[in-house]
C-alpha cells in the first residue's frame, strides 16, 4: 500500500445540534478495507471503515491542502497552521485538547505533506462523539492571537533546527527535492524556508484557515469499532451544521522537460557515514498510463525492497559495500511523483563506488529487464502487505483518507491489489526505461567534512 510521509509535530469542542440531509450514500466495492461513503450537504465527505476487533476508533480529519497550496513567500504555512490548530477555541483553552484526549485514554497528533494536513484520534469507542464535536469545533471556532502565534512560531523555527539543520541527510533531501523540482511548489520543503517561517504572522495563518479549513475542503474517516448506521446520525448532528465556504483551487505550474541530469553535494562535520541519494521524476497514478504506475511500484520493490532485492542483493551483500539500501516511490501525489534510491556505504567505501555499483545494476536491467520470478515475488510482497494492512485499526484510515485528499478515489486504493496482480515483466521493463533516466535525476551525495589544515603561524 502507499507508503506514506507524515510530517509529525508535537503535541499540541463543543456541542452541535442541527440535523442535515445526506446527498448521497455509496458502498464501496469490496477490496482491502471495504469502507463506506457518504457527503453531506454542506460537502463533508464521510468514510466509514469498520473494524470490531477492539473497542476502539480512530478518527481522522484530512484537509486538501499542504504545503503546495501556500502562497509563496509563505513556505511553512501549511505546517505551521497545523501547529496552531491545538491553541484552542472558546470552548477548549489553549493546549488542553491533546489534555482532554489523555484524560479519556486516547492519543491524538497531526502530520502536514506537500498534498494534504490531517488530524486524528485514537480512543475507546465509547468516546467516539466527544472527539467528533471537538474536532469539528477547531474546524470553524480556532481562536488566535499575537501571543500564542508568536510563541508557536519559535517552536516551528527550533523543530527546523533540530529536525533539519541538524540532520545532515534530512537537509540532503530538501536540497535534492529543490534541484529535482525547478517550478512545482514541491520544491519548497513542507517545515518552510528559515526567513519565511520567520515572517509568518497571526493574520497569516488566520487567512489561510479561513480559505482552506471548511466541511467542503475535508473529509472525515473513522475506522474501527463502528458502523456507518452509528457514524451517520453523529455526523450529520455534529458536522453537518458547519456552513461551506468557496474554496479557490491552487494554481500549480508545470515542470519543463529536463534535459541534464543534476548533482548536490552536502558536507558536514556531523557526517561520519557518507550516505548516496538519486532521485527521478516519475509519473503519479494520473500522470501515467493504464497500469504503468503499478509497474513502477513492482520496479521499485525488484530493486529495493528487504532482503532478497537487487540492490541489497549485490551492493550489500556480494559486494559488500553498502550497509543498507532501500528504493521508494509513491504514485498518490497531486503533483509529479518521485522514485527514490537511497543507500549507505560501509565504512573505508568511498560513495564513487556506492554510485557505480547502483548505476551499473540500473543499466543491467534496462538493458535486459527483469523475470517473471521476480516480478511475482515482488507482487505477491505487495499485495501481502495489503492484507495485512487490514489488521490495523488505523492504516485503513491512513491509506483512504491520504488517496482522497490527493484527489483519488476509493477505488484507487480498493483495486489496488487487482492492479498490482496485473502487472507483468515487460511492464515493469518498460517502466524502467521510461523514468530510470539520468537527465531526469538529481543525484545527492552527503559527505563528512574535510578537515582543515592549519596554516603558518595558526595556534593549534
Amino acid at each position: 500500500m502507499r507508503p506514506l510521509f507524515f510530517h509529525w509535530t508535537s503535541p499540541f469542542a463543543g456541542p452541535l445540534v442541527l440535523c442535515i440531509c445526506v446527498l448521497f450514500s455509496t458502498p464501496a466495492s469490496a477490496g482491502v478495507f471495504n469502507p463506506e461513503t457518504f457527503t453531506l450537504e454542506n460537502g463533508l465527505r464521510v468514510v466509514v471503515i469498520p473494524n470490531p476487533r477492539i473497542p476502539a476508533i480512530t478518527q481522522m480529519v484530512w484537509y486538501k491542502v499542504g504545503a503546495m497550496d501556500e502562497t509563496p513567500g509563505k513556505s511553512g504555512l501549511a505546517h505551521f497552521l497545523e501547529h496552531l490548530m491545538f491553541k484552542g477555541t472558546k470552548k477548549i483553552a489553549p493546549g488542553d485538547f491533546s489534555k482532554i484526549i489523555a484524560r479519556q485514554g486516547g492519543t491524538d497528533n497531526a502530520f502536514t505533506s506537500q498534498d494534504f494536513t490531517a488530524y486524528h484520534q485514537t480512543i475507546a469507542s465509547d468516546r467516539l462523539e466527544l472527539v467528533m464535536r471537538m474536532e469539528a469545533d477547531r474546524m470553524q471556532n480556532l481562536i488566535l492571537d499575537d501571543t500564542n502565534v508568536l510563541f508557536e512560531r519559535d517552536v516551528v523555527m527550533e523543530e527546523r533546527r533540530s529536525r533539519f539543520e541538524n540532520d545532515p541527510a534530512a537537509m540532503l533531501s530538501v536540497k535534492v527535492d529543490e534541484a529535482l523540482y525547478r517550478n512545482h511548489p514541491y520544491h519548497k520543503p513542507i517545515i518552510g524556508w528559515t526567513q519565511e517561517i520567520e515572517a509568518l504572522t497571526t493574520e497569516d495563518a488566520l487567512a489561510f484557515y479561513r480559505r482552506h479549513y471548511a466541511p467542503n475542503n475535508a473529509i472525515l474517516v473513522v475506522a474501527g469499532d463502528v458502523t456507518t448506521e452509528t457514524l451517520r446520525p453523529l455526523a450529520e448532528k455534529i458536522y453537518g451544521n458547519i456552513p461551506p465556504r468557496e474554496v479557490h483551487q491552487t494554481f500549480v505550474p508545470e515542470e519543463p522537460a529536463e534535459t541534464t541530469a543534476r548533482r548536490v553535494t552536502m558536507r558536514s562535520t556531523e557526517v561520519r557515514q557518507p550516505s548516496f541519494l538519486r532521485r527521478y521524476t516519475a509519473p503519479n497514478q494520473k500522470m501515467a498510463m493504464a497500469g504503468e504506475a503499478q509497474a513502477v511500484e513492482v520496479l521499485a520493490a525488484i530493486l529495493g525492497n528487504g532482503g532478497t532485492s537487487r540492490l541489497y542483493l549485490e551492493l550489500v551483500v556480494k559486494q559488500k559495500l553498502a550497509a543498507g539500501v532501500s528504493v521508494r516511490y509513491d504514485p498518490m501525489a497531486r503533483g509529479p511523483a518521485a522514485f527514490s534510491i537511497y543507500a549507505i556505504p560501509t565504512p573505508d567505501v568511498g560513495i564513487e563506488a556506492i554510485e557505480a555499483a547502483i548505476e551499473a545494476e540500473l543499466e543491467k536491467l534496462i538493458e535486459k529487464g527483469v523475470t517473471e520470478t521476480e516480478t511475482t515475488h515482488a507482487i505477491n510482497q505487495l499485495q501481502a502487505a495489503a492484507t495485512y494492512a487490514r489488521d490495523s485499526l488505523d492504516t485503513g484510515a491512513q491509506t483512504i483518507g491520504a488517496a482522497l485528499a490527493s484527489g483519488y478515489a476509493i477505488e484507487d486504493v480498493e483495486q489496488w491489489p487487482e492492479r498490482i496482480g496485473a502487472v507483468t515483466a515487460r511492464d515493469v521493463h518498460a517502466a524502467a526505461k521510461r523514468v530510470l533516466r539520468i537527465e531526469t535525476s538529481v543525484t545527492g551525495h552527503l559527505l563528512p567534512e574535510e578537515p582543515t589544515t592549519p596554516q603558518s603561524g595558526d595556534t593549534p
